[in-house]
């Protein structure tokens, strides 16, 4: 029985991820976070944590003082997200600051304060929920440029995840960066993707969620510090993909760009 923390839980892939371990009998509790003060759920193996805002500094004391003290994380998972529309000629200082701190800051003192209080520990996983846009090899000319606190956060939080790999590897603590898939959200919606849904793949959080919880039920410490595309860019058989080249590139310095450069040449 496993218990599961996802930080972020009210909407999109969060509140599918929160939907589906609830519903497996194999979930002992699923931890969700809110940024409001109360939050409902019929559902029984569902404990809402209240108040939880990832780009607030004091977000992992908030987060460690609301969780049972018995109760190791097996797996936690850092699905929070914004996405604040930028153009060149309109650059918003507040809301690239914003993403900054809820994609790359945030996540770095949630998980130290989860692994300080021993919540995580030997065989726990951590999931960032990151995104193709964070990756320099895959931009092209075709599709402009724009949006720099989105893709930039998002290539930070990346390196984040490689560097808590490596802090929490001695602790036996896997972390893994996923690209979930685009995705049909209220989120990409508000910026104006939903005009590329149909051309880009998109696929509903529900099936997202499907897709990362498989992947994290073989994801371990063999493959932390990685980053990985269950889906692909649109769908298709990318973990499969980059488990076959991983260990070759393994050995590599910048083998995860390598890695990403290949999934977007088969999808």
């Amino acid at each position: 029985m496993s218990n599961i923390l996802i930080v972020g839980a009210t909407r999109g892939l969060g509140a599918s991820l929160r939907n589906l371990y609830a519903s497996k009998e194999t979930t002992k509790q699923v931890f969700a976070t809110t940024r409001s003060s109360t939050e409902s759920s019929a559902q029984t193996r569902v404990s809402w944590i209240p108040n939880i805002d990832v780009s607030q500094p004091d977000v992992g004391e908030k987060l460690v003082t609301q969780l049972p003290h018995s109760s190791k994380i097996d797996t936690a998972i850092v699905s929070a997200g914004y996405f604040g529309f930028e153009t060149f000629d309109a650059p918003d200082w507040e809301k690239q600051v914003k993403m900054y701190t809820t994609s790359a800051i945030g996540p770095v003192f949630v998980v130290q304060q989860l692994v300080k209080a021993g919540f995580l520990d030997k065989g726990s996983k951590v999931i960032l929920v990151s995104s193709e846009c964070g990756s320099i090899t895959l931009r092209h000319e075709k599709e402009g440029g724009g949006n720099y606190g989105h893709h930039a956060s998002k290539a930070a939080l990346n390196m984040v995840g490689k560097l808590l790999s490596l802090d929490l590897k001695e602790k036996r603590i896997a972390v893994g960066l996923v690209h979930p898939g685009f995705m049909r959200t209220e989120m990409t919606r508000s910026v104006g993707f939903d005009k590329y849904w149909d051309d880009g793949g998109a696929v509903t959080p529900d099936e997202a969620a499907e897709s990362l919880a498989s992947f994290i039920e073989d994801f371990d410490l063999s493959m932390t510090g990685e980053y990985w595309a269950p889906r692909g860019p649109r769908g298709g058989f990318a973990h499969t993909i980059a488990s076959t080249v991983v260990d070759e590139l393994s050995k590599s310095e910048g083998a995860i760009f390598y890695v990403a450069d290949l999934l977007s040449q088969e999808l």
